[in-house]
């Protein structure tokens, strides 16, 4: 069920997802929230970057490179994203709230112009941290029994590093942070986001074996964005019906690598995780 505004949101959900994009709470915790699903535990995944860009522009040349690379127009590019999160959060068993707020690509062009200014500090001037401090409190407020779950920040991508650092700052020492995925695939980026944290976080695994599959599933409802993902961890430019099938093998790989050879996923908190080991 997608769930556009905070009006009508129930307040029983045991679990909450801080996702900056479209696709990665599906990436980084699909296992997890489709095994907390199953055994009836009503799962929440808010999507912060949500909000259409403006139809006519005008776009970065970087803006402008992601459409191309989706195969997708300013105008679809929304409607097409939130088809495909619908189809995922459906396999998945979660409910989907969009925050409606703008990607950094479309939310501050002037400081994220390129790839590489997309990855690091956030602009002091990016306005959507102060946005966030207000949603977050609002949803905690709204949801005061709920776990919540943001990204952990590995690859520092500017969206990932706010929602971090908004969710810390409001909801403390109960919050639990998932691993990027797929950054935290590539070798050492875990371990580089780790030391900048500075903190005595505890890693906790959580089996999925019997939820791997739904999703990998998930993951493949991403079409558009499955040619740049096997593209980001191959190394190569991959035919669009080979990705799904390339990345899904990537998505195993991690898995059992974090399981020990069942496969897994992986959070990190201050405090002990219930369920986990």
């Amino acid at each position: 069920m997608l769930i556009d505004d905070l009006g009508p949101l129930a307040t029983d959900y045991a679990h909450v997802y801080l996702s900056p994009h479209l696709d990665d709470a599906t990436l980084s915790c699909g296992g997890a929230i489709a095994g907390q699903a199953a055994r009836g535990e009503h799962v929440l995944v808010v999507t912060i970057c949500t909000g259409a860009p403006p139809p006519a522009g005008p776009f970065s040349a970087l803006a402008e490179s992601f459409h191309r690379e989706w195969g997708l127009s300013a105008e679809q590019v929304l409607a097409v994203r939130l088809r495909e999160d619908a189809d995922a959060s459906a396999t998945l068993g979660a409910d989907s709230l969009c925050a409606g707020m703008l990607d950094a690509i479309y939310r501050h062009p002037a400081a994220y112009s390129s790839r590489a200014t997309l990855f690091g500090a956030p602009d002091p001037a990016d306005p959507l941290l102060p946005a966030l401090r207000v949603y977050i409190a609002a949803l905690r407020e709204r949801l005061p029994a709920a776990t919540f779950y943001a990204p952990l920040g590995v690859g520092s991508h500017v969206d990932h590093l706010v929602t971090h650092t908004a969710a810390t700052e409001l909801l403390g020492d109960s919050l639990c942070y998932y691993e990027d995925f797929p950054y935290v695939a590539r070798a050492g980026a875990l371990q580089l986001r780790l030391a900048e944290l500075h903190g005595a976080l505890k890693p906790c695994s959580v089996e999925i074996a019997g939820s791997l599959e739904r999703k990998i599933t998930a993951i493949c409802a991403y079409t558009s964005q499955l040619p740049e993902l096997a593209h980001s961890q191959l190394g190569r430019q991959v035919p669009n019906h080979e990705a799904a099938a390339l990345f899904a093998a990537v998505v195993s790989d991690y898995a059992l690598q974090v399981g020990d050879g069942i496969p897994a996923e992986r959070l990190w908190s201050r405090e002990p995780i219930a369920g986990s080991r």
